[in-house]
């Protein structure tokens, strides 16, 4: 029981290295051919949004929203993908009874 509970308390230090990690690691997303470029963190953050000047039509604010809108959704999907890859490389797919199977 002993030894579980140290691989326990392994695997807990270990998961928390990997997420303070994911906030140094980026993932990019783009929309409307590159106007607006998306990046967010593995901590599921926006670290940036960059909009070039021909994306700006005045007479159709609601195109850059839906473009704002795909481009930070895209990267925010992302960060998600590379947070679970990160977790999935610690855990091995484990499944710890109590837990809901996917959890790690």
């Amino acid at each position: 029981m002993q030894k579980m509970l140290k691989q326990v308390q392994k695997m807990q230090a270990d998961m928390a290295k990997a997420q303070e990690e994911l906030k140094n690691k980026t993932v990019e997303a783009t929309a409307g051919g590159g106007v607006v470029s998306v990046v967010a963190n593995g901590s599921q953050e926006i670290v940036s949004i960059t909009i070039k000047p021909e994306a700006v039509d005045p007479d159709d604010v609601e195109m850059l929203e839906d473009l704002v809108m795909a481009a930070v959704n895209e990267a925010l999907r992302k960060a998600q993908e590379l947070a679970a890859q990160e977790m999935q490389k610690l855990t091995g797919g484990l499944n710890i009874p109590g837990l809901p199977p996917g959890l790690f």
